[in-house]
């Protein structure tokens, strides 16, 4: 058959029509204010306006070295993200494989386990202020009356505890969350693995780690990236308990970003560690990538 003779090849355009809108989206939501951000951090704007003001080039950047506000600021960001990533992961995959055990009012136990993730954000921090308020709180009373302390603690105004008490309500916050979804992994794993395990003489604890760990494996990978990115950009809950305080023991990127745009109006500034954060995030989900592709391997 000649050349000429073969039907012409069509092009379908409606699956890139559909696509186009989602792609507007991503493009004005997302791609934009990235860009703009990163463009932001080359410049001194005047106020809160992005385009006007001299170029600086590498001046905000050069000024992050030296900033010793901004090394507090990352070093508490990495301690908060790690502590949330170990409490949330730690506490859910407990709290997952407990309520994935038979036993009675098992259902009621999961609704309840899901109600902090169900609290809106700024609602649970202003309730955790009140149980932890100084004269009145819930917690001071209890600590007291159980005597572990003897004197009341001003838990979110003092520096050796403002941070662990953050990291505290975050935890409680988000473990439900890594509950959820870890319970969900593990109901996949068939039981015809764990019976033949015991058949070849092999313990409980060599079954989590040898068939549960490995088959839940894609998902914690996957819920560590979600809590890790979560906790970087983590705002409301850290500014409502502790605007950062005190004395930056609290203070994370973000709210250092919050302070530097809305307090100094330093826009520049704010826009150049908001590119470290972008940078943070960007490095953690590359390792996500690489885990992924040598366990896949």
């Amino acid at each position: 058959m000649s050349i000429k003779n073969q039907p012409s090849r069509r092009v379908e355009y409606l699956p890139y029509l559909l696509i186009l809108p989602g792609l507007i989206l991503i493009l004005v939501v997302l791609v934009y204010p990235i860009i703009q951000g990163v463009a932001t951090s080359f410049f001194r704007p005047k106020g809160l306006l992005p385009g006007a003001g001299p170029f600086v080039g590498l001046d905000n950047y050069l000024r992050l070295l030296t900033d010793e506000e901004f090394w507090n600021a990352l070093w508490v960001t990495l301690i908060y993200v790690f502590w949330c990533l170990v409490g949330a992961l730690s506490i859910g995959l407990g709290t997952a494989l407990l309520l994935n055990q038979r036993f009675k009012g098992r259902g009621l136990a999961r609704v309840i386990m899901t109600l902090p993730w169900a609290v809106p954000e700024v609602a649970a921090a202003l309730i955790w202020i009140w149980m932890l308020n100084p004269d009145v709180g819930i917690v001071n009373l209890l600590a007291t009356r159980l005597g572990l302390i003897t004197q009341h603690i001003r838990w979110l105004n003092q520096v050796e505890w403002a941070l662990p008490t953050v990291l505290v309500i975050t935890i409680w916050k988000i473990f439900p969350f890594s509950s959820v979804v870890l319970l969900t992994a593990l109901q996949s794993v068939s039981d015809e693995l764990y019976e033949a395990a015991a058949i070849d003489g092999a313990n409980k604890f060599q079954s989590f780690l040898n068939i549960t760990i490995p088959g839940i494996r894609p998902t914690l990978l996957l819920l560590a990236l979600l809590v890790t990115i979560w906790s970087i950009k983590r705002f409301a809950l850290i500014w409502i308990t502790t605007q950062g305080g005190p004395v930056g023991k609290t203070e994370t990127l973000v709210i250092m970003v919050y302070r530097a745009a809305f307090k100094f109006f330093d826009l520049g500034y704010a826009a150049a560690i908001g590119v470290v954060g972008l940078c943070l995030s960007i490095l953690v989900t590359v390792l996500f990538f690489w885990f992924q592709k040598r366990y896949a391997d």
